[in-house]
């Protein structure tokens, strides 16, 4: 969008004829991104460039500015450029949380826009991994819920899949200050399941849609209001990755309250003991029966049970898809690992076709299909993974970005297979946790080709395993385009280091 607005500075023809479209002039988007490598990621626009813009295309078009995306060093000079007189909807991307903050605090332009103008909010803070910028990004929160008076949708540091950084509302937040009586939409990351219900105890007096990533599911506080009905949410949809125990004295009550709820989404790892799977028959009589208004259930639920005090017999795979067919569900996909000892055993079942970024504990027993939306895919299990099941993975998961493999078990077959396994988007493969024959098997060129590979976790021990101690041939790595290489210690370079690695 830059470059196209640049291109037309000098140029009268050109840019009336762009005037009239609008999908250029309505939504102006000021940022361009640079990929450094999978968390790096540089969002800005030239000087020179954004000093011709503001001097000769803004003027022209400033009263058909609907939406307006900027990045923290360019906002103020194109917000005091000119006025926007229809502009409803501000991004604002890849802020530092102290910059951030002291625009909303200090900046009277942009203060009068949220205030008077501004129903769509999309907030994306950097630098927000620290103890004090969770503070600050929580206090950032409530200044825009107070400042804002018209707000009603707002997406607070959940746009981009690669970061989507937490924030604890309830522990820094005092409660008087958090609230909003025109918020209908709310978007957002927070640290743990007392932040959702916090969300839920009805500062928001208008909230009809909630949709919530929590980074840990733990028992709440007590003091937090878990009991009051929620009849004005119509759309819920909670997401975690970590496993939790709160699943059926925390979660279920929760969704219970949604009684007039029209859409539910759930994404879950769930651990459970002394009790059995997630299956169709548990969700419609626990959860569904009490959402008599809803219309639309997407969910993709790991159980990982263990039973070490009760003699329980885990359902099989059938007997998963048996129950999601009586209760009449649309398609549903699942597949099931019981464990010989019969004491532990897992269980993924997901709606069809699969809607989320997220692949969670995908095992031996997976039993394929297509996930073209799925950008993360986390494989995890006790036994071996073989080259044929990577080649399924490469096939079904076609726009993988992340995959991450959790396997101390040596593969079983080690020759080199015919195939060639091509994962032609992925841009982070992490191997701490995964024995040395996954290195193998994924950095020798003979087996996968990974042409866009940006970042590589894996244990040094398994690197110089794999080189020969840096001695063996260096193209034969899927390693030429890395930008960032992740090791569990410290290491001296050795002198051939930059042959393997000639963007480090």
């Amino acid at each position: 969008m830059v470059d196209v607005l640049y291109s037309l500075v000098d140029a009268n023809e050109r840019f009336n004829h762009l005037i009239r479209d609008s999908l250029y002039i309505h939504n102006l988007n000021m940022v361009n991104m640079t990929i450094k490598s999978y968390y790096d990621r540089i969002f800005s626009i030239d000087k020179h460039v954004l000093d011709r813009i503001c001097k000769k295309i803004l003027p022209r078009m400033y009263h058909q500015v609907n939406e307006l995306i900027v990045e923290q060093y360019s906002m103020k000079r194109i917000l005091h450029t000119v006025n926007y007189p229809q502009l409803y909807s501000l991004s604002l991307i890849n802020f530092q949380a102290k910059r951030l903050l002291k625009y909303l605090t200090d900046d009277s332009i942009l203060r009068e826009v949220l205030t008077e103008q501004i129903t769509n909010l999309k907030i994306d803070i950097q630098d927000a991994q620290s103890t004090k910028g969770r503070i600050i990004g929580s206090d950032i929160f409530v200044l825009i819920l107070s400042l804002c008076k018209r707000l009603t949708n707002l997406n607070f540091c959940h746009m981009y899949h690669y970061r989507r950084l937490p924030f604890c509302i309830f522990n820094y937040v005092r409660s008087t200050h958090c609230m909003s009586s025109t918020l209908t939409n709310l978007k957002i990351c927070v640290i743990n399941f007392g932040d959702c219900l916090y969300l839920l105890d009805g500062r928001l007096d208008c909230l009809s849609t909630l949709i919530i990533h929590v980074n840990r599911i733990y028992c709440p506080s007590s003091i937090i209001q878990k009991t009051e009905k929620l009849p004005k949410l119509k759309c819920f949809s909670l997401s975690s990755v970590e496993y939790t125990r709160r699943y059926d004295d925390e979660i279920i009550p929760l969704l219970r309250r949604m009684i007039n709820l029209e859409e539910l989404t759930l994404l879950l790892p769930v651990l459970r003991f002394d009790s059995t799977y997630i299956d169709g028959i548990h969700l419609h009589d626990q959860i569904l029966i009490y959402m008599p208004q809803l219309n639309k259930f997407t969910f993709s639920i790991n159980t990982l049970v263990v039973n070490m005090n009760a003699k329980i017999d885990l359902p099989s795979h059938e007997d998963i898809q048996r129950s999601f067919i009586e209760k009449k569900y649309g398609q549903v996909g699942s597949y099931v690992d019981n464990v010989s000892t019969k004491i532990e055993g897992s269980c993924h079942v997901y709606s069809l076709p699969f809607q989320f970024e997220y692949f969670l504990h995908l095992n031996n027993c997976f039993q394929g299909g297509m996930f073209d939306k799925v950008l993360y895919l986390f494989m995890t299990g006790v036994d071996s993974f073989e080259h044929e099941l990577f080649k399924i993975v490469s096939q079904d998961f076609p726009l993988l970005r992340h995959l991450y493999i959790e396997n101390d078990q040596p593969q079983k077959n080690k020759q080199h297979s015919s195939t060639l396994n091509i994962f032609p988007h992925l841009l982070l493969l992490d191997l701490f946790l995964a024995h040395l024959d996954y290195a193998e098997q994924f950095l020798n060129d003979k087996n996968t080709y990974m042409p866009h590979l940006l970042n590589l976790n894996i244990k040094y021990k398994s690197l110089v395993m794999i080189t020969n101690n840096f001695n063996n041939d260096a193209q034969r790595l899927n390693c030429t385009n890395l930008k960032k290489l992740t090791l569990d210690q410290a290491f001296v370079r050795p002198e051939n280091f930059c042959q393997y690695f000639p963007l480090l």
